[in-house]
Protein backbone atom coordinates (compact mmCIF):
# COMPACT_ATOMS: atom_id res chain seq x y z
CA UNK A 1 0.00 0.00 0.00
CA UNK A 2 1.55 3.44 -0.86
CA UNK A 3 0.83 7.13 -0.87
CA UNK A 4 1.03 7.85 -4.68
CA UNK A 5 0.90 11.17 -6.99
CA UNK A 6 -1.06 10.63 -10.31
CA UNK A 7 -0.46 13.19 -13.62
CA UNK A 8 -2.07 12.94 -16.40
CA UNK A 9 -1.31 15.49 -19.44
CA UNK A 10 -1.85 13.90 -22.52
CA UNK A 11 -4.33 15.61 -23.81
CA UNK A 12 -6.04 18.86 -23.29
CA UNK A 13 -7.38 17.86 -19.65
CA UNK A 14 -4.52 18.79 -16.93
CA UNK A 15 -5.26 16.22 -13.81
CA UNK A 16 -3.75 15.65 -10.79
CA UNK A 17 -4.45 13.22 -7.71
CA UNK A 18 -3.16 11.41 -4.69
CA UNK A 19 -4.29 8.34 -3.57
CA UNK A 20 -3.71 6.39 -0.54
CA UNK A 21 -3.46 2.67 -0.36
CA UNK A 22 -5.72 2.89 -3.32
CA UNK A 23 -7.91 5.11 -2.61
CA UNK A 24 -8.56 8.40 -3.96
CA UNK A 25 -7.72 11.75 -1.11
CA UNK A 26 -7.31 14.48 -3.30
CA UNK A 27 -8.14 15.68 -7.05
CA UNK A 28 -7.35 18.71 -9.02
CA UNK A 29 -7.96 18.58 -12.75
CA UNK A 30 -9.55 21.41 -15.81
CA UNK A 31 -9.65 20.90 -19.38
CA UNK A 32 -10.81 22.68 -22.18
CA UNK A 33 -7.21 23.87 -23.53
CA UNK A 34 -3.74 22.92 -23.35
CA UNK A 35 -2.62 25.33 -20.22
CA UNK A 36 -0.36 22.15 -18.62
CA UNK A 37 2.54 24.43 -18.27
CA UNK A 38 0.73 27.09 -16.80
CA UNK A 39 -1.45 24.92 -14.71
CA UNK A 40 0.68 21.63 -13.66
CA UNK A 41 2.91 22.64 -10.61
CA UNK A 42 0.13 24.73 -9.15
CA UNK A 43 -2.25 21.76 -9.12
CA UNK A 44 0.65 19.86 -7.43
CA UNK A 45 0.61 22.02 -4.63
CA UNK A 46 -3.17 21.85 -4.21
CA UNK A 47 -3.90 17.83 -4.63
CA UNK A 48 -0.59 18.30 -1.41
CA UNK A 49 -2.49 20.91 0.37
CA UNK A 50 -5.74 19.01 0.26
CA UNK A 51 -4.38 15.62 1.05
CA UNK A 52 -2.87 17.10 4.58
CA UNK A 53 0.83 15.76 3.06
CA UNK A 54 3.86 16.46 2.01
CA UNK A 55 5.49 15.72 -0.74
CA UNK A 56 8.44 13.97 0.86
CA UNK A 57 5.70 11.77 2.20
CA UNK A 58 4.90 10.31 -1.79
CA UNK A 59 5.82 6.64 -1.97
CA UNK A 60 5.59 7.02 -5.45
CA UNK A 61 5.03 9.41 -8.97
CA UNK A 62 2.76 8.11 -11.81
CA UNK A 63 2.90 9.33 -14.93
CA UNK A 64 0.07 9.00 -18.34
CA UNK A 65 2.78 8.14 -20.31
CA UNK A 66 0.43 8.34 -23.77
CA UNK A 67 0.08 8.26 -26.68
CA UNK A 68 -1.48 11.52 -26.94
CA UNK A 69 -0.38 15.64 -27.36
CA UNK A 70 3.52 15.62 -27.72
CA UNK A 71 3.84 19.04 -25.70
CA UNK A 72 1.78 17.47 -23.26
CA UNK A 73 3.23 14.52 -22.70
CA UNK A 74 6.77 16.09 -22.62
CA UNK A 75 5.34 18.76 -19.34
CA UNK A 76 3.98 15.96 -17.48
CA UNK A 77 7.15 13.41 -18.02
CA UNK A 78 9.45 16.38 -17.03
CA UNK A 79 7.53 17.31 -14.25
CA UNK A 80 7.26 13.48 -12.88
CA UNK A 81 11.08 13.69 -13.35
CA UNK A 82 11.67 16.09 -11.56
CA UNK A 83 10.27 15.16 -8.43
CA UNK A 84 11.74 11.95 -8.62
CA UNK A 85 15.12 13.14 -8.94
CA UNK A 86 14.15 15.93 -5.83
CA UNK A 87 12.67 12.93 -3.35
CA UNK A 88 14.34 9.82 -4.82
CA UNK A 89 11.37 8.05 -5.19
CA UNK A 90 10.12 5.72 -8.14
CA UNK A 91 8.21 6.70 -11.31
CA UNK A 92 5.27 4.68 -12.32
CA UNK A 93 3.98 5.12 -15.94
CA UNK A 94 0.54 4.00 -17.16
CA UNK A 95 -0.70 3.55 -20.79
CA UNK A 96 -3.26 6.55 -21.31
CA UNK A 97 -5.61 4.32 -23.69
CA UNK A 98 -5.73 1.99 -20.64
CA UNK A 99 -7.10 3.88 -17.98
CA UNK A 100 -9.41 5.47 -20.28
CA UNK A 101 -10.83 2.72 -20.63
CA UNK A 102 -10.99 1.74 -17.47
CA UNK A 103 -13.14 5.11 -16.91
CA UNK A 104 -15.98 3.98 -19.66
CA UNK A 105 -15.50 0.21 -18.38
CA UNK A 106 -18.52 1.22 -15.80
CA UNK A 107 -20.57 2.06 -19.10
CA UNK A 108 -22.58 -1.50 -18.69
CA UNK A 109 -22.79 -2.83 -22.48
CA UNK A 110 -23.91 -6.51 -22.33
CA UNK A 111 -20.88 -8.17 -24.38
CA UNK A 112 -19.30 -4.79 -25.75
CA UNK A 113 -15.79 -4.01 -25.92
CA UNK A 114 -14.39 -0.70 -25.26
CA UNK A 115 -12.43 1.89 -27.63
CA UNK A 116 -10.74 4.40 -26.19
CA UNK A 117 -9.72 7.28 -29.22
CA UNK A 118 -7.47 9.82 -28.78
CA UNK A 119 -7.09 12.51 -31.36
CA UNK A 120 -4.36 12.46 -33.63
CA UNK A 121 -5.41 15.59 -36.43
CA UNK A 122 -7.27 14.98 -39.10
CA UNK A 123 -8.72 11.68 -38.95
CA UNK A 124 -6.62 9.73 -36.96
CA UNK A 125 -6.45 8.88 -33.96
CA UNK A 126 -4.81 6.49 -31.01
CA UNK A 127 -6.86 3.85 -30.05
CA UNK A 128 -7.17 0.72 -28.88
CA UNK A 129 -9.95 -1.95 -28.12
CA UNK A 130 -10.32 -3.52 -24.70
CA UNK A 131 -12.96 -5.52 -23.08
CA UNK A 132 -14.70 -4.35 -20.11
CA UNK A 133 -12.61 -6.23 -17.43
CA UNK A 134 -9.49 -4.45 -19.73
CA UNK A 135 -7.82 -7.36 -21.37
CA UNK A 136 -6.74 -6.01 -24.85
CA UNK A 137 -8.30 -7.23 -27.59
CA UNK A 138 -6.45 -4.50 -30.23
CA UNK A 139 -3.31 -3.00 -28.90
CA UNK A 140 -2.38 0.38 -28.93
CA UNK A 141 -1.92 2.13 -32.41
CA UNK A 142 -2.34 5.07 -34.90
CA UNK A 143 -5.36 4.46 -37.04
CA UNK A 144 -6.41 6.31 -40.24
CA UNK A 145 -10.42 6.08 -39.47
CA UNK A 146 -12.40 5.64 -42.89
CA UNK A 147 -15.79 3.29 -43.09
CA UNK A 148 -14.40 0.13 -42.75
CA UNK A 149 -12.36 0.33 -39.47
CA UNK A 150 -13.17 -2.04 -36.73
CA UNK A 151 -15.09 -3.60 -39.27
CA UNK A 152 -13.88 -7.65 -38.21
CA UNK A 153 -14.52 -6.48 -34.68
CA UNK A 154 -18.40 -4.62 -35.03
CA UNK A 155 -19.13 -8.12 -37.29
CA UNK A 156 -19.65 -10.32 -33.88
CA UNK A 157 -19.59 -7.34 -30.95
CA UNK A 158 -20.69 -4.15 -29.86
CA UNK A 159 -18.07 -1.57 -29.58
CA UNK A 160 -18.61 1.90 -27.25
CA UNK A 161 -15.98 4.88 -28.89
CA UNK A 162 -15.37 7.88 -26.15
CA UNK A 163 -12.43 10.02 -25.67
CA UNK A 164 -11.70 13.50 -27.61
CA UNK A 165 -11.39 11.47 -30.90
CA UNK A 166 -14.41 9.93 -30.89
CA UNK A 167 -16.60 12.50 -31.92
CA UNK A 168 -14.69 13.46 -35.28
CA UNK A 169 -15.33 9.79 -36.30
CA UNK A 170 -18.93 8.89 -34.79
CA UNK A 171 -20.26 10.52 -38.51
CA UNK A 172 -18.28 7.66 -40.43
CA UNK A 173 -18.82 5.17 -37.38
CA UNK A 174 -22.07 5.33 -36.57
CA UNK A 175 -23.64 3.95 -39.63
CA UNK A 176 -22.49 0.32 -37.91
CA UNK A 177 -25.55 -0.70 -35.68
CA UNK A 178 -23.12 -1.78 -33.43
CA UNK A 179 -21.44 1.22 -32.98
CA UNK A 180 -21.75 2.91 -29.36
CA UNK A 181 -20.56 6.45 -28.74
CA UNK A 182 -20.60 7.99 -25.12
CA UNK A 183 -19.66 11.27 -24.67
CA UNK A 184 -17.93 13.23 -21.08
CA UNK A 185 -15.15 10.39 -20.81
CA UNK A 186 -11.39 12.11 -20.79
CA UNK A 187 -7.92 10.92 -19.23
CA UNK A 188 -8.30 11.93 -15.42
CA UNK A 189 -5.57 11.17 -12.84
CA UNK A 190 -8.39 9.24 -10.44
CA UNK A 191 -8.63 6.60 -13.07
CA UNK A 192 -4.63 6.25 -12.91
CA UNK A 193 -5.04 5.04 -9.30
CA UNK A 194 -5.72 1.22 -9.35
CA UNK A 195 -3.15 1.01 -11.94
CA UNK A 196 -0.67 3.14 -10.39
CA UNK A 197 -1.14 1.34 -6.75
CA UNK A 198 -0.95 -2.02 -9.04
CA UNK A 199 2.55 -1.23 -10.34
CA UNK A 200 3.59 0.04 -6.72
CA UNK A 201 2.54 -3.32 -5.42
CA UNK A 202 4.93 -5.12 -8.15
CA UNK A 203 7.53 -3.20 -8.14
CA UNK A 204 7.05 -2.23 -11.72
CA UNK A 205 8.93 0.97 -11.82
CA UNK A 206 10.48 2.90 -14.63
CA UNK A 207 14.54 4.29 -15.15
CA UNK A 208 13.92 7.85 -14.57
CA UNK A 209 16.98 8.99 -15.98
CA UNK A 210 15.80 7.16 -19.92
CA UNK A 211 11.85 6.75 -19.53
CA UNK A 212 10.56 8.68 -22.45
CA UNK A 213 6.70 9.30 -22.58
CA UNK A 214 4.93 6.75 -25.44
CA UNK A 215 4.55 8.99 -28.66
CA UNK A 216 3.58 6.39 -30.99
CA UNK A 217 4.44 8.23 -33.90
CA UNK A 218 7.21 11.13 -34.22
CA UNK A 219 6.52 15.04 -33.70
CA UNK A 220 6.12 16.78 -36.58
CA UNK A 221 6.14 20.58 -35.82
CA UNK A 222 3.79 23.26 -37.39
CA UNK A 223 5.33 25.30 -40.50
CA UNK A 224 4.79 28.77 -39.34
CA UNK A 225 3.04 31.27 -42.06
CA UNK A 226 5.36 33.32 -44.07
CA UNK A 227 4.37 37.37 -43.04
CA UNK A 228 5.09 39.72 -45.95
Amino acid sequence: MALILNIETATTVCSVSIAKDGRLIALKEQGGEYSHAENLTVFIEDVIQQANVKLVDLDAIAISKGPGSYTGLRIGVSAAKGLCYALDKPLIAVNTLEHLSFAASENDQQDALYCPMIDARRMEVYCAVFTKNGECVLPTCAKIIDEFSFEDILQQHSLVYFGDGAEKCKEILSKNKNAIFVKDIYPSAKNMISFSEKAFSEKQFEDVAYFEPFYLKDFVAGKKKETD
